[in-house]
């Protein structure tokens, strides 16, 4: 009998406080292989800002309990650029991120999205927004301080010691198909994107009906798929595979450091990733 570990790579995202070795050990039995843990910092303070509901001690035991069950493949994701009120110390939550050496990190920077409970915080000033300074200088010091120890900083959100670069990431980055099951889950077939129903309730009683739960669905075209094309090419270490006029258009960029010509894709460096949305944005419209 064949496993779903023996096809390749099988994830589950989990919270530090959702580990223990006995749910470990089932997952293993289920033929999980790899655990990303929703760690987002190591301040308790920042943590219950966030209403996150593990501690920063639990991080740590956490991993303990992974390599304990036979789990080496793990994911540690962290949150940069939170209001500066909170005082959260960046350089710190990275130490303590390297001291566990997980195989892969990643790294996103916290927008506030309007009609979220963050959103509404800042509609009536309770929380602010990070400086774009405090955003470039936190998302470059990891640059920095992860590649030197050693991971590869192979798509703009995301690190991996070499050889532990997350396969299922990397799929959707390269526009390969995938199907999503359960509740709020996207699949893509190669050319329409459809998702289920967000809440769980619906999402039951839609399936015990036998009902597809699909909630909506767009059909990507010929303009999406060009504008796709340059976006996720932009967003990993392989790059665009651009056309010369795509290169002469790009050289101004080159000459400012943010992107380079490694044969015939055009890479994003760290400081041109922070421009992605703009600079795939004129490429798809010059």
């Amino acid at each position: 009998m064949v496993s779903l570990a023996d096809l390749g790579e099988v994830t589950v995202e989990a919270n530090p406080e959702d580990i223990t070795p006995a749910v470990v050990r089932e997952w293993v039995r289920g033929g999980v292989n790899r655990v990303s843990l929703g760690v987002q910092s190591f301040d308790d303070a920042v943590l219950a800002w966030m209403h996150r509901t593990h501690s920063a001690t639990q991080i740590a035991a956490a991993v303990q309990i992974l390599n304990g069950e036979g789990v080496s493949n793990h994911s540690i994701d962290l949150i940069f650029s939170v209001p500066e009120s909170l005082n959260r110390d960046w350089s710190r939550d990275l130490d303590l991120a390297l001291s566990l050496s997980p195989g892969h990190l990643s790294v996103y920077g916290l927008t506030i999205e309007p009609h979220t409970p963050l959103g509404r915080w800042k509609a009536r000033g309770e929380a602010l927004e990070s400086p774009e300074e405090r955003y470039e200088a936190e998302f470059l010091e990891a640059d920095s301080r992860l590649r030197s120890a050693g991971y590869l900083h192979y798509e703009v959100s995301n690190y991996g010691k070499p050889g532990m670069e997350a396969v299922h990431n990397s799929s959707y980055w390269q526009g390969v198909p995938y199907l999503g099951l359960g509740p709020s889950a996207h699949g893509f077939d190669g050319r329409r994107r459809r998702w289920n129903a967000r809440e769980y309730a619906r999402w039951v009683d839609l399936t015990s009906a036998g009902r597809d739960p699909m909630e909506g669905d767009e059909d990507i075209g010929p303009a999406e798929r060009a504008a796709e094309r340059v976006y996720l090419g932009l967003r990993t270490t392989s790059g665009l595979a651009a056309t010369e006029e795509e290169f002469r258009f790009a050289a101004r960029w080159i000459d400012a450091g943010w992107a380079e010509r490694r044969g015939d894709a055009l890479v994003l460096s760290a400081t041109g990733w922070l421009r992605l949305d703009a600079l795939a944005a004129a490429l798809t419209s010059r």
